[in-house]
């Protein structure tokens, strides 16, 4: 039986990649090591973090002037990082607020200034994103900051807000590498791995050159940017065997066509998911705004709660796990990210189909 795993993160791994990484485990390129016993001053693991780097800066179109930084903490010691680095003298920041990982953002960014929040969805239970032009904006704000993907809503930015000369600020950790992106426009942009990328313990940081160097007062050495910047990412010994893994990805999505061509599938993908629950006649629902949907982590009800488990029961012999929802917002989740293949997400419509024909 194939196994479909729809976890949220850490997520499914293109399988291509985790062949390659076992056939390469006891001995990477005749170096008679494995990647996880290396120096990472050694000219071997070197060479990887360096391809790894460029293949990513290929990917994005990452301009020069902007530092590729490999890191550890996750993206939740991004939101501390983020204003002790790019608050740069001034008093506040913006923030928009669109769920639960925009929410701890803000949280912790609170302990080092004022944090304006532009706009929040809560009045409709964070299902949809409020229309740019309602956005209370501080024009002196230091950046803004927003959450591209909510992992845990479902919502996703289909846009990209126009901040003019004030820098924008994304999480995108369970969008990165999912579509196109246009770097330029953005200050600075962060993601854990574990979703798009590769194994936990990996966080990526794109960030313009002249964002970095002005921290906050009392800022740790290893909480500045500018240390990982001036070091290549080896200031101290970087997550190696994450970054090797991402390199592996980085190099499947360049023979694959790059993020055009991902984008697409990930728009087949999703389609499947939500065409199954909008044609169910009622017996799914999604509570997210239609044009505000996300191609990654797609939320859905049952007409009838009592009936979770069993679909859960049901799935899980088919060898479709991970769909429960998150424990705040209940229901069902379907995480698709890149590496799901398109042959899964058919598995599972199919089994919703026959689900709802039995029960509905």
């Amino acid at each position: 039986m194939t196994i479909y795993n729809f976890s949220a993160g850490p997520a499914v791994l293109p399988h291509e990649v985790l062949q390659q990484a076992r056939e390469e485990l006891l001995d990477w390129h005749g170096s008679g090591m494995s990647v996880m016993e290396m120096s990472h001053r050694g000219k071997e693991y070197m060479s990887i973090q360096a391809d790894a780097e460029k293949d990513l800066r290929e990917l994005l179109a990452i301009p020069a002037n902007y530092k590729v930084l490999f890191l550890q903490g996750g993206a939740s010691q991004q939101f501390a990082m983020v204003p002790m680095n790019l608050l740069r003298g001034k008093k506040s920041a913006d923030y928009v607020h669109t769920g639960e990982w925009s929410k701890k953002a803000i949280s912790e960014a609170k302990k080092f200034g004022a944090v304006n929040v532009v706009t929040t969805g809560a009045d409709k239970n964070f299902s949809y994103i409020p229309a740019f032009d309602t956005w209370q904006r501080d024009a002196e704000a230091a950046y803004l900051h927003y959450t591209p993907n909510e992992t845990i809503g479902g919502v996703e930015f289909n846009w990209v807000p126009d901040t003019g000369a004030v820098p924008l600020v994304a999480d995108m950790s369970s969008n990165i590498l999912s579509r196109p992106v246009d770097v330029s426009k953005y200050g600075l942009i962060y993601a854990g791995a574990q979703k798009n990328v590769g194994p936990a313990g990996l966080t990526i940081v794109i960030v313009r050159e002249d964002l970095i160097g002005q921290v906050v007062a009392g800022t740790p050495t290893m909480l500045d940017y500018k240390t990982h910047a001036d070091n290549d990412s080896m200031y101290n010994t970087p997550p190696t065997y994450g970054i090797y893994i991402a390199g592996l990805v980085f190099q499947m999505l360049k023979r694959k066509g790059g993020l055009a061509a991902m984008e697409q599938t990930n728009i087949v993908k999703a389609n499947l998911v939500y065409g199954a629950i909008d044609t169910s006649n009622g017996f799914y629902h999604c509570p997210v705004a239609q044009s505000d949907r996300s191609r990654m982590n797609i939320p859905f009800t049952l007409k009838d709660a009592a009936l979770d488990g069993d679909f859960l029961k049901q799935a899980g012999a088919l060898g479709l796990l991970q769909l429960k929802g998150h424990r705040s917002v209940g229901g069902m989740r379907a995480s698709i990210y890149n590496a799901m293949p398109v042959e899964g997400v058919q598995a599972l419509v199919s089994f919703m189909n026959e689900f709802a024909k039995l029960h509905g």
